[in-house]
């Protein structure tokens, strides 16, 4: 009978405790009071702390807590792997390496990217002119539309668009700002390769040697049937149509 008596006035105990506890939150005041405290301690420490200014915020050291970049006079520094703005690679002659090919532009998921092709005039004496001999007349690239995903990097064939700038989209005041033409792209270093068909040939007529077998693009004419060795016979005097697929 004591066991009970003295578990039922514990019970008692705690239930007086939880009743002052609730009126006091209920009051307000106290808990206000003891936010103000940490907010104030906090304020003070970090008015009067030395701050430091490692770039890396998880590093930092001292008696100041913030870990606030002071954007621009602090800047985070970019990974190795960031792809920055898009950029037109340059040939030496100042002419962009595109030569129109749209690959960028298909590939692209966010359809960002408006190609127009235009053809180098003929008279044109420049080698790498007289071989490649189209070349964008339109390039422009939505950057609020861009993900940033590096697609048009990895499709273009000739190297003629990169995302090594390093840097961020700037911030603009109208929409229109952020898409980029050619003068804004067309900017970095010129690039040249070994491999440049231009400096394998000087023009763009067919080359001196002959090809193996003949030839026809897919559609145009009739191509005779040609068969492997030891089969049947079959009349091969009539032509046989190519097929054009279309998707």
């Amino acid at each position: 009978m004591a066991t009970i008596t003295h578990g039922h006035g514990h019970a008692v105990q705690e239930k007086r405790e939880l009743i002052e506890k609730d009126i006091r939150e209920r009051a307000y005041l106290p808990e206000l009071i003891k936010g103000i405290a940490i907010t104030t301690k906090h304020f003070l420490r970090n008015l009067f702390g030395e701050r430091d200014t490692n770039p890396e915020v998880i590093d930092r050291t001292g008696l100041s807590t913030i870990s606030t970049v002071q954007y621009p006079e602090e800047k985070v520094p970019y990974p190795p792997g960031y792809r920055g703005l898009h950029r037109l690679v340059p040939r030496e002659d100042g002419k962009p390496r595109c030569v129109a090919c749209y690959m960028c532009a298909t590939i692209c998921p966010a359809q960002c990217i408006y190609i127009e092709a235009e053809e180098y005039d003929p008279a044109d004496e420049v080698a790498e002119s007289r071989v490649i001999e189209k070349f964008p007349k339109q390039f422009v690239i939505d950057e609020l539309r861009c993900i940033v995903c590096g697609f048009c990097v990895d499709a273009c064939p000739k190297d003629a668009i990169r995302m090594d700038t390093y840097t961020h989209t700037p911030s603009e005041y109208t929409r229109q700002s952020f898409v980029y033409d050619i003068p804004k792209l067309l900017v970095g270093p010129a690039v040249t390769h070994p491999s440049d068909p231009w400096f394998k040939r000087g023009s763009s007529e067919a080359p001196d040697h002959q090809h193996m077998e003949k030839h026809t693009r897919v559609g145009e004419g009739l191509v005779a049937l040609k068969l492997p060795h030891n089969t049947i016979e079959v009349d091969t005097s009539k032509p046989v149509a190519v097929t054009k697929f279309i998707k």
